[in-house]
């Protein structure tokens, strides 16, 4: 059975790009994992993977060994424990504001001592306040935590990544037309194209059989209408 092995870094919910390509393609097996401790490109390296939605902030990680297509932006936003001054802020907060508040680092909090959800901990004690993306954010969500967009703050971008190396795409892309939104139908999505390709092939054999058949007749006709007029021919001199 055919396998497509998809990882997404937290905060990304791949679930209806997922649900959608499992409709399509019910012979592939899909398998899916969350990534929220690592580099998650890693995956690739090490052949754990065939796609993986990344979180990078400011250039592409495209290289040599990778393709990256960019999908959308994330906001930057300030999470705080609730009551505490940040809840003053409506909907944003400016980047000086956010910026006069101790600061808690995630670099700090790796998966061994509990990762994000720690973090939020701490964030809730009104300890410290921490910048995250605004999915993390939604995420790791708690009753006694807020939080406010940063103006403006530092956006980070979600990919889709694969390697350049592997021999065979036709899976991934598909998943990618269908992460992009392209319908099953449409003419950029790989099985589309090869089944056009295919009828075009077919297509143009029928012709070139049929355009072969007419020249024959053709010929033959021609080669009928001068033997018929040789004959003629004959026939006068005769008399």
């Amino acid at each position: 059975m055919q396998k497509l092995r998809v990882s997404f870094v937290a905060g990304v919910t791949p679930g209806k790009w997922m649900d959608r390509f499992t409709e399509r393609y019910p012979e592939v097996e899909l398998v899916a994992a969350r990534q929220d401790f690592g580099d998650v490109l890693e995956l690739l390296a090490k052949d754990q993977a065939d796609a993986v939605f990344v979180r990078y902030r400011g250039d592409s990680p495209k290289d040599a060994t990778r393709h990256v297509i960019p999908l959308y932006e994330e906001l930057e936003v300030l999470c705080a424990a609730k009551d505490h001054d940040v809840e003053y802020y409506e909907e944003t907060i400016p980047e000086e504001a956010a910026a006069g508040f101790p600061q808690l680092d995630l670099a700090d909090y790796p998966e061994e001592v509990g990762g994000i959800p720690t973090a939020m901990e701490v964030v809730a004690s009104g300890a410290q306040v921490l910048r995250v993306p605004q999915s993390i954010a939604r995420l790791f969500h708690r009753k006694d935590v807020i939080y406010r967009v940063i103006e403006p703050g530092a956006p980070t971008m979600i990919g889709i990544a694969w390697p350049t190396a592997m021999e065979d795409t036709r899976m991934v892309d598909e998943f990618i037309g269908i992460v992009r939104g392209r319908s099953a139908n449409s003419s950029r999505q790989t099985s589309v194209r090869n089944s056009e390709q295919q009828a075009k092939r077919i297509n143009d054999k029928k012709k070139a059989v049929a355009k072969a058949k007419a020249q024959e007749a053709a010929k033959k006709a021609k080669q009928q209408a001068k033997k018929q007029a040789r004959s003629g021919s004959k026939g006068r001199k005769r008399r």
